[in-house]
C-alpha cells in the first residue's frame, strides 16, 4: 500500500555511508564499535548498575563480539546506530550511546546509553547525548527522539532533562527488569528545524 507522505529521511541515507565518528569535545568522541572493544564490553556489563538497568549480562568476549557485530549490523540495516563513547586520548571505552527502534520513514528513534563506573560524575553521558542529538537532527534530519528510563533511575532522568528532553509522562508497568515490571519515564526532543 503506498504511503501518502514523503519519508522524513530517505531509505539508504545511512547505509550508503560508513558509520561516522562524531566529535564530542576535546576529551570525548563517539566512534563505531570495534572487535577490539570486546573486553571492555564484558567489563561494562559486569557492572551491577549496567546489568540492572539494561537487563543484560555479557559473560565472555565471544558474547561481546556477537553484541558488537549486532551494533554494526543495525547501521547497515538502518534500524539503529550505536557508538562507543571513548576517550579522545587513548580511545578507551567510557560508555555506549545509541539510537534504537529507528524509523527513517517517520524520522524517529529512541535513545539509549550507559557509562562505565569510572566515567560517572563527569557529564560523559550528557556530553555524548548532546553530540549525538546534534548529528541526528542537523546532519540526518530526524524529527523526534524519545528517551525512556525507569522512574527509579534518577541519574538517567537528570541526563535527559539537562539535555533538553522534555518529560512527557509515564508508561506504567512498561519494561520488565530482573526485579519485576518498571514504570518508565518518557522524555522526548523534537527537531525545531523540521515543521
Amino acid at each position: 500500500m503506498p504511503s501518502l507522505v514523503t519519508p522524513v529521511i530517505p531509505a539508504g541515507r545511512l547505509a550508503r555511508t560508513a558509520q561516522p565518528e562524531l566529535p564530542v569535545d576535546a576529551d570525548l568522541r563517539l566512534r563505531p564499535w570495534e572487535s577490539g572493544d570486546a573486553a571492555a564490553v564484558v567489563a561494562a556489563y559486569a557492572d551491577p548498575d549496567i546489568e540492572y538497568w539494561h537487563a543484560r549480562r555479557v559473560r565472555d568476549e565471544a558474547e561481546a563480539l556477537g553484541l558488537i557485530g549486532h551494533w554494526r549490523d543495525i547501521w547497515v540495516e538502518e534500524s539503529g546506530a550505536a557508538w562507543a563513547i571513548s576517550s579522545a586520548g587513548d580511545g578507551g571505552v567510557l560508555g555506549r550511546i545509541a539510537l534504537r527502534e529507528m524509523s527513517l520513514h517517520e524520522g524517529r528513534a529512541e535513545v539509549a546509553y550507559w557509562t562505565v563506573p569510572a566515567a560517572r560524575g563527569r557529564r560523559v553521558a550528557r556530553r555524548a547525548l548532546d553530540a549525538m542529538v546534534g548529528w541526528a537532527f542537523d546532519e540526518i534530519g530526524f524529527h523526534r527522539l524519545r528517551l525512556l528510563h525507569s522512574t527509579s533511575n534518577e541519574a538517567s532522568c537528570r541526563v535527559a532533562t539537562v539535555s533538553g528532553f522534555e518529560a512527557e509522562g509515564v508508561e506504567r508497568s512498561s519494561v520488565l527488569h530482573g526485579d519485576g515490571w518498571h514504570d518508565m519515564h518518557l522524555h522526548a526532543r523534537v527537531n525545531a528545524r523540521i515543521p
